[in-house]
C-alpha cells in the first residue's frame, strides 16, 4: 500500500502525553459483567491487567438544540453489576481499552515520562486491529455489529511553565488568540487561566472542543497547562472505513487547530518541522 504524503505539520518534540481513538454506539443489549471477562481472556496475554471502572455518559454533538447546551464528559454511578467500564492495560500501562455496553476506546498514554510519542499513523493501525478483535469477539458471542453513533479523537497535551514561558503573565507566549493586554491598568498579573472553546467541523460533521486548566503533574510536580483536544462526531455508516475517515478528520482538525491556537515561538521549542 503506497502511503500518502503527509501534509499535516509536524513536531519532533511535540507535547503530547495522551492519546484516545475511539468510538460510540447503540448499547449491546445483553451485553453483561461475564462478557468483559471473556473479552478478557481473549486478550490477557496483551493486556494482562484488568480494573473496572464507572461508566461514561453517552455524549453526542448536537446541531439541532441550543448553542450553549455544551457535551461534558461524566460518570454515571448505577447499581446494575453489568453497567461498568473495562480498563484492559498493558504491563507497562502505555496502552489502554477501555470497554462498556456502548463504548470502545483506545489508548496510549506517557508514564514514566520519557516515552516517544508514536504518532497517529502508529496508534491508528493498533485502534483497528483492537476494534476487529472486539467485533470478531461480538459476533462469536452472537451480537450484532455494533450501531455506530459518534467517533471520537482526543489528545492530551501538558505544556510545563518555565519551559518557553515563565508565568499567566507571559499566557500570549504560548497561545495566539491571547494578547495579555487590558483596557485599563487596575489588574494585575493573572496567576491563573483557564478556557473552553468550540469550534464546529464544516458540513455539520461534528466540533472540535479545545479546554486548558492549570494543573501539578503527578509524576514530578511541575506546574503544567493541561490542554486537552477533542474532535467528536458521527461517521457516515458504522463499517471500519467509516471510522478510519472520521479519525482521518478528526485528527487533522486537532493537530490543525493546535497549531493554529499555540504560538510560532512555541513551535519552534517542539520543534515543528513542517
Amino acid at each position: 500500500m503506497v502511503k500518502k504524503e503527509r501534509t499535516l505539520p509536524l513536531f519532533d518534540e511535540p507535547p503530547v502525553v495522551e492519546t484516545v481513538l475511539g468510538v460510540q454506539f447503540v448499547p449491546l443489549k445483553g451485553f453483561s459483567f461475564q462478557h468483559f471477562g471473556l473479552f478478557w481472556s481473549r486478550i490477557r496475554q496483551k493486556y494482562p491487567k484488568f480494573i473496572p471502572k464507572p461508566p461514561l455518559v453517552p455524549v453526542v454533538e448536537d446541531f439541532e438544540g441550543k448553542l450553549f447546551q455544551k457535551p461534558k464528559f461524566s460518570i454515571s454511578l448505577s447499581e446494575n453489576p453489568n453497567d461498568i467500564r473495562g480498563w484492559y492495560l498493558n504491563a507497562p500501562e502505555t496502552r489502554l481499552i477501555q470497554l462498556q455496553n456502548d463504548r470502545f476506546l483506545y489508548n496510549w498514554k506517557k508514564v514514566k515520562g520519557d516515552e516517544l510519542y508514536p504518532q497517529f499513523d502508529t496508534i491508528q493501525p493498533e485502534f483497528k486491529a483492537e476494534w476487529e478483535n472486539f467485533c470478531r469477539f461480538l459476533t462469536e458471542e452472537n451480537f450484532n455489529h455494533p450501531e455506530l453513533t459518534q467517533c471520537e479523537v482526543t489528545y492530551v497535551n501538558h505544556i510545563e511553565i518555565e519551559k518557553g514561558w515563565k508565568s499567566f503573565g507571559d499566557f500570549d507566549k504560548v497561545f495566539a488568540p491571547w494578547s495579555g493586554q487590558f483596557s485599563g491598568s487596575f489588574l494585575p498579573t493573572p496567576e491563573k487561566i483557564t478556557f473552553n472553546i468550540a469550534f464546529t467541523i464544516p458540513q455539520k460533521k461534528g466540533r472540535l472542543h479545545i479546554s486548558a486548566q492549570p494543573a501539578i503533574r503527578r509524576q514530578d510536580g511541575k506546574e503544567i497547562v493541561k490542554v486537552e483536544l477533542t474532535a467528536r462526531g458521527r461517521p457516515s455508516h458504522s463499517s471500519l472505513s467509516a471510522i478510519l475517515e472520521w479519525f482521518d478528520i478528526g485528527h487533522e482538525w486537532i493537530v490543525r487547530g493546535f497549531t493554529d491556537l499555540t504560538t510560532v515561538h512555541m513551535h519552534k521549542i517542539w520543534r515543528r518541522q513542517k
